[in-house]
């Protein structure tokens, strides 16, 4: 699902929070199997894992047509006969979606008749009891009770996550449940856990663009970060913050930049206005008014482009023209 994200200058972003998730899980399926479901872990023959071709679910009384997010094959530890994990990321609050997930398992069932493993990831933003099976009963029979695994990251203490050395573990400190007063200290103590981690530089990128996509410090929040970061005497921490982009430092080099760039120039006209005049008051005592009018404007060029000034600029300046700019070059 999709939704419109305000950011700087109030201009809408879509996240598209389920590709964020099969990308970061994709890339790192065993690290999160590891953190979050350790048992599984144990047992799984991650080199026997591989990724499925996308499969896409379809809902016949809804007409609803969706990709699964993550469906892997492998094999468990010393077992010959495959099985299929399906991990299914929810970013929205959907009434039946313990009857989706048994929807998605029917299908994957029908089609490769393997055992499977269902894995649901809540990641919105409220703290609900997601139901994590689907039954079908009648007072006098029951026919089948379907369970999921489920990972509600709300509920998650972020603080237990901190010594885990895990990339997973640590893009998703911004989905897990700190309060907004801790927000600083949630992206400190992910930029530390990032930097500890030896990664190359795609999937560098891929933890710190989830995170920042999550966590969204604003000017005031940064500069307590940093000084936060620069008070705990962590050298390695500090220099490897400083080599990570910063949108809102980014933000306003640029606009001083920019800034600095109008400025300079209205002053460069305005000083230049001043020497013309000045040298004009004193060259036209000692010639002709036409005759004067040249030599001030001639040098007032010179004094302008010794200062720096570009020729296009002394040009629109003084009416020079370029061959006669190009002659005071060769004068001097």
């Amino acid at each position: 699902m999709s939704v419109i994200m305000k950011v700087h200058e109030d201009t809408p972003t879509y996240i598209d929070h389920d590709q964020l998730f099969k990308q970061l899980i994709g890339t790192f399926f065993d690290e999160f199997i590891e953190v979050f479901f350790p048992s599984i872990h144990q047992q799984l023959d991650f080199s026997s894992l591989k990724p499925l071709s996308d499969e896409i679910f379809t809902d016949l009384i809804h007409g609803e047509r969706r990709r699964a997010d993550i469906v892997m094959e492998g094999r468990l530890k010393d077992q010959d006969t495959l099985i299929i994990i399906h991990v299914e990321s929810q970013s929205y609050e959907q009434k039946n979606f313990h009857e989706r997930m048994y929807h998605y398992f029917s299908i994957l069932y029908n089609r490769y008749r393997k055992p499977i493993i269902p894995i649901a990831v809540f990641s919105y933003d409220k703290v609900r009891d997601e139901q994590d099976y689907f039954e079908l009963t009648f007072p006098f029979l029951h026919v089948l009770t379907f369970h999921f695994l489920k990972i509600e990251l709300k509920k998650q203490d972020w603080r237990s996550f901190l010594r885990s050395n895990n990339p997973v573990a640590a893009a998703l400190l911004s989905k897990m449940g700190y309060k907004n007063s801790e927000k600083v200290q949630v992206k400190k103590e992910f930029l530390r856990m990032l930097a500890k981690l030896e990664l190359d530089a795609a999937k560098m990128e891929l933890i710190y663009g989830f995170f920042e996509t999550y966590v969204k410090l604003n000017h005031i929040e940064e500069e307590k970060l940093m000084e936060s970061i620069q008070n705990s005497n962590d050298e390695s921490l500090e220099e490897f913050v400083k080599k990570l982009p910063n949108s809102w430092r980014d933000k306003g080099l640029r606009e001083g930049l920019e800034k600095g760039l109008a400025e300079g120039r209205e002053k460069g006209l305005a000083e230049g206005r001043e020497i013309g005049k000045e040298i004009g008051k004193e060259i036209g005592k000692e010639f002709g008014r036409e005759e004067g009018v040249k030599i001030a404007k001639k040098d007032m060029a010179k004094k302008m482009l010794s200062k720096g000034m570009q020729p296009e600029s002394v040009m629109e300046i003084t009416g020079l023209t370029k061959e006669e700019l190009e002659k005071l070059g060769d004068e001097s």
